[in-house]
């Protein structure tokens, strides 16, 4: 899907590139600013969907909500966030950074959407790391073969110390029918996932298992919510932390994403 929609992008110069000239004599263009310039709040969702769909009718937007500023919607088309203008005419890729609160700037509606997907999985198909005294909970998409897997893996002890549960979610980067998709079923169809997933995670052989295991569904939940690599680590409100960083760092980015 994210090819596609690169693919798209890049034949398009912009989101009404094919738009029909305006006929002689009609009133100019509203400049950027005036009351003309957009559409209202409530139609402007809908005119984004028109909008990206001219780019390409298979583009199905999974969520548009009010972006973290003025003008735009917020939108997340196959687990890529994509910021349109309301009145449907520009598209950006980027991330937007907030300079005031200093953190990647995320709308309140973007992160209660992706709460309730990952809220959605029972915490028996997670495999759960709980710190005796807890104060933060966060959601790791993970895999049993990236090196930074591994690596935050190990700082599992540290984290659980300063108060860190680290509850794991499947996302076998290689995708579904590798033998990295194979393994992760192995690891959550082991009668001990944690020491199933610990080993794996220490470059030991995989126990060949088989049951009915929630694998497939939490690599297309990881899809949904945006992940493109591993780890990639979420707060308890949605919010996306980004992937490996020291332990103290990750207790410093909850704080302040709490605060």
């Amino acid at each position: 899907m994210l090819r596609v929609l690169s693919v798209a992008l890049l034949g398009a110069l912009s989101l009404t590139a094919c738009a029909q000239p305006a006929a002689p004599g009609a009133a100019p263009a509203a400049s950027p600013g005036s009351s003309a310039a957009a559409p209202a709040t409530g139609n402007a969702e809908q005119t984004v969907r028109s909008a990206l769909a001219s780019l390409d009718p298979k583009f199905k937007a999974d969520y548009v909500g009010a972006a973290p500023f003025p003008g735009f919607r917020e939108v997340l088309v196959g687990g890529q966030v994509l910021y349109v203008s309301d009145d449907g005419r520009y598209l950006m890729q980027s991330q937007p950074y907030d300079i005031k609160n200093r953190t990647p700037a995320s709308s309140a509606g973007l992160l209660a959407y992706r709460k309730q997907l990952i809220d959605k999985v029972p915490r028996g198909d997670r495999i759960v790391f709980a710190a005796a005294n807890p104060k933060h909970t966060i959601t790791v998409f993970t895999d049993i073969e990236c090196g930074y897997c591994r690596k935050m893996h190990q700082d599992i002890p540290e984290l659980n110390k300063l108060g860190v549960t680290v509850e794991y979610l499947a996302f076998p980067r290689m995708g579904m029918g590798s033998q990295d998709f194979t393994d992760m079923i192995s690891v959550w169809c082991a009668a001990d996932r944690r020491k199933a997933l610990t080993s794996a995670k220490q470059g030991q052989p995989v126990t060949p298992k088989n049951c009915t295991s929630p694998v497939a569904m939490q690599y297309t939940l990881g899809q949904q919510v945006g992940v493109s690599g591993t780890p990639a680590v979420f707060a308890a409100d949605g919010t996306q932390l980004g992937g490996y960083v020291p332990p103290a760092q990750l207790v410093q980015a909850l704080e302040r994403q709490a605060n």
